[in-house]
């Protein structure tokens, strides 16, 4: 009796709400505006290295120093191994952008034939070693077993002999030269990329989509570079970009302690370990060619972080409301002043 008095009492002190103060609050953001948009993997990596700009001060970076290399020599009035002792240890000039040697050669040409050769050192030294290195991991990786421990033991027993001597066994042999630097470099480095790779088979290997493969009948060969080389392929384009400014290191290195490029061929390497005797009185011929090493090694390595920031899948989400809100504002005022030209 207590429950049914209260219960009336209850419903009279209810009051009736207005419908009109229950109206939705209005908003002027567009659905589609707050939605990530469904791109590909590599539109995504487009997208977001457009939007770095130290991935595109490197690139721009990059792609000078590489047109100086291969075009500054061919329109160049003086050859590299034109020499000229009447103008040697020449300061930087109109005549001589880098000045001269102490041969009288043209250190701007000099400089540029040594880019020249010191890119395509770090490029084939880091490409060679990397595909040597991916295709035995590959092998041992997939196959296991007995293969998978004759490998690896045979590479834990080249890591455990120093770098240096395979580097002066090569060059001794074949003497002086980018091709003897670049076999050097590819037996020295291609053990490290195998066991990494190695490492990433074991880890897809046993993968749903692997096994699917498999048992549709494909080969190891199609499922290694179609179905796994697809997911690691960040990994190894960010080590590419590393490698290659450790090979133009290790060809400068190899200069300095006289393994270098064989002259009247040059390098940067080897311009700066002919300069680095002589800059107390001509300090240019030691700078110019040890800043262009410096801006190569420092773009690469720049635009190997970008790279590992623009790869990584997990960064897919950065493509957020107000970037979409920055592109579409771009494109009405794109518009809005196409149309008030016409």
């Amino acid at each position: 009796m207590e429950k049914e008095k209260q219960m009336p009492a209850a419903a009279e002190n209810t009051t009736e709400i207005d419908p009109t103060l229950c109206r939705p609050v209005g908003s002027k953001l567009d659905t589609d505006q707050i939605v990530r948009p469904s791109v590909s993997y590599w539109a995504g990596v487009w997208w977001r290295l457009r939007q770095d700009k130290l991935a595109i001060a490197c690139a721009v970076l990059l792609l000078i120093l590489i047109l100086l290399a291969v075009f500054a020599p061919i329109f160049s009035p003086y050859r590299y191994d034109q020499t000229d002792l009447l103008s040697s240890n020449l300061s930087p000039s109109a005549d001589h952008w880098f000045g001269t040697d102490s041969a009288g050669r043209d250190m701007w040409t000099r400089v540029w034939v040594g880019a020249r050769v010191s890119l395509a050192v770090g490029f084939i030294g880091a490409i060679l070693p990397f595909m040597i290195g991916m295709f035995v991991g590959s092998v041992a990786g997939w196959f296991g077993g007995w293969v998978d421990m004759v490998i690896m033991r045979v590479i834990d027993i080249g890591l455990c002999i120093p770098s240096m001597i395979y580097v002066i066994l090569i060059l001794v042999y074949f003497g002086g030269g980018p091709q003897a630097i670049v076999i050097a470099l590819a037996v020295m480095n291609w053990m490290g990329p195998a066991r990494g790779y190695r490492g990433r088979i074991l880890q897809f290997k046993n993968r749903e989509f692997t096994l699917a493969a498999e048992t549709l009948g494909a080969s190891p060969l199609r499922i290694i570079y179609r179905h796994i080389l697809p997911n690691i392929l960040g990994n190894i384009v960010v080590s590419l970009t590393s490698f290659v400014p450790a090979a133009i290191f290790m060809e400068a290195g190899l200069a300095f302690i006289g393994l270098g490029i064989a002259p009247p061929m040059t390098s940067l390497g080897q311009l700066a370990s002919d300069g680095a005797g002589m800059y107390r009185t001509h300090f240019y011929q030691f700078a110019i060619p040890s800043l262009v090493i410096s801006l190569i090694i420092f773009a690469f390595f720049m635009m190997g972080n970008c790279l590992r920031d623009a790869l990584d899948p997990q960064l897919r989400d950065e493509m957020s409301t107000s970037a979409l809100k920055k592109r579409r504002r771009a494109e009405q005022l794109e518009k809005s002043r196409k149309g008030a030209e016409k």
